[in-house]
């Protein structure tokens, strides 16, 4: 009795230890688990952006070209008018991106300088307030995100820049720009919805209804305008 007395309260002894050993263990994974779905949403909080750009310049681009297309029928005033549009939409994203995060960088640079004298961290240290090499790296770069934006933008308005590059047809050309388009926004809008964590199909049947809605308002007022002789 005295023998399974003493292995019982040995086996007690290291019971506890393994058990805290699992908690740990445990915790260990949770917080790795915790890391790598961070970085996820930060990296689809990127390409989702980069995919409304490039939606953005699929969209406008091709309205454009159909609006123009429905009272010039040459190939060439309907590529050169694609250009313009993909040229003149990269440039006014890159410029507002480049804007709007500099806003923001400003912002919290700012607001990590007040944080820093209230604490009074650095005053001791002699850095008077500044910012941190570590804490610069996790600051947003306006430059990068003007180039990202610019880039998105290109990539979406090359898609009916590209179907309508070699059909001299002119009825062919405007269907081929529209199955095109029709295409990547169908794309387009499941990306925009396999990040977003949303329903696929309704995400994409919204994107290609108000794509199909832009071309449209613009096909249709461009020709009203142009068959009045204005």
């Amino acid at each position: 009795m005295a023998s399974n007395q003493t292995s019982t309260q040995q086996e007690s002894k290291f019971t506890l230890p393994m058990n805290d050993l699992e908690h740990q263990q445990v915790n260990l994974d949770e917080h790795v688990v915790d890391e790598k779905e961070f970085d996820y949403t930060k990296r689809s909080q990127w390409l989702r952006a980069a995919v409304l750009g490039a939606n953005d310049g699929l969209v406008s681009t091709a309205s454009l070209m159909m609006g123009v297309g429905a009272v010039k029928k040459d190939i060439k005033v309907m590529i050169l008018t694609g250009f313009a549009g993909l040229v003149a939409g990269a440039c006014s994203m890159a410029i507002g991106e480049f804007v709007s995060v500099y806003s923001q960088l400003d912002i919290e640079v700012a607001q990590m300088k007040r944080e820093k004298r209230r604490n009074n961290a650095n005053k001791i240290e002699g850095k008077g307030g500044g910012v941190d090499e570590d804490e610069k790296e996790s600051l947003p770069n306006p430059a990068q995100a003007a180039a990202a934006s610019a880039l998105a933008f290109s990539v979406g308005a090359m898609v009916p820049l590209l179907a309508a590059s070699f059909i001299r047809d002119y009825k062919v050309r405007i269907g081929a720009v529209v199955a095109a388009v029709t295409i990547a926004l169908m794309v387009f809008g499941w990306l925009g919805a396999v990040l977003g964590k949303a329903p696929a199909l309704k995400s994409s049947a919204r994107v290609l209804f108000g794509g199909w809605l832009a071309m449209a308002i613009t096909y249709g007022l461009t020709k009203l305008i142009g068959s009045s002789g204005l």
